[in-house]
């Protein structure tokens, strides 16, 4: 019985370190291969920074970074707050549970016929393509996770924090903002992060509806690709994981009211 347990035991901590490897070696060798002094996939000759170097002397990557960036962090602002009006809206009396299930439709449909469906909205109404219609086109997707997150989350509250605020006098509004809001902060957070990573990563969305006058990364990044692949890619991809687990180190700080800088 004791050979059958650690063999279980042995079973199972090989599968997780094979998926461990399959998650995450690719990407240790793309990290590996960013200070690469040959061009990618050539093998392994000498360490260089020579990548790194082109990348930040690159005006034109690092204008379409803060195109991605400024549409990321406006769509994940403005979906959040119409996801705080709605929950206001419910506080206040407001029924929605009848029509939350319209906000999972662009979950629902294909990317692309979300896509094709507001590139031709925006034509019909004569809305330019650009920075403006990306952030509606990433605030629209960013709404079908901000509604059904937080509206869960507040059906999870204590409605006795609630009903204590009103008996000892406060109103509707500062009750929701007093004790509700405070309370979906975590959620907030947690979606305003999945938010503004889908948003900085999306391409269909950006491909459809960033016209010829705006570039996102993702778009840079298929026009690279085009010619070739480039070291500088790989260089990219390190840099923006870097950022991604310093986001990652903000949440669980947060979340665990531990700081970690």
């Amino acid at each position: 019985m004791l050979l059958k347990n650690k063999g279980s035991k042995l079973l199972h901590s090989i599968l997780v370190l094979s998926t461990y490897c399959f998650l995450y070696l690719p990407i240790i060798v793309l990290l590996v291969f960013s200070f690469n002094s040959e061009r990618f996939p050539s093998p392994w000759t000498s360490f260089s920074w020579k990548w790194y170097e082109e990348l930040f002397c690159s005006p034109y990557l690092w204008h379409s970074f803060m195109n991605s960036l400024y549409v990321a962090i406006f769509s994940t602002l403005i979906s959040l707050l119409l996801g705080i009006f709605l929950i206001f809206h419910v506080t206040q009396g407001g029924k929605i549970k009848n029509y939350l299930f319209l906000y999972y439709g662009n979950l629902v449909i294909p990317e692309t016929v979300l896509a094709v469906a507001l590139l031709g909205f925006f034509t019909l109404i004569s809305i330019p393509l650009g920075l403006v219609t990306l952030i509606l086109a990433h605030t629209i997707l960013g709404l079908g996770f901000v509604i059904p997150i937080i509206y869960a989350r507040y059906l999870e509250l204590d409605k006795r924090m609630t009903e204590a605020s009103l008996v000892l006098g406060a109103t509707p509004k500062q009750t929701f903002f007093k004790v509700t809001l405070p309370l979906l902060r975590p959620s907030l957070i947690a979606t305003g992060l999945l938010i503004f990573i889908i948003s900085f990563d999306d391409f269909i969305l950006s491909y459809f509806c960033a016209g010829s006058s705006s570039q996102t990364l993702s778009l840079y990044i298929l026009s690279m690709l085009r010619t070739g692949v480039s070291p500088v890619v790989n260089a990219l991809s390190a840099v923006l994981l870097l950022l991604s687990i310093l986001l990652a180190l903000v949440f669980f700080s947060l979340k665990t009211k531990v700081r970690l800088f």
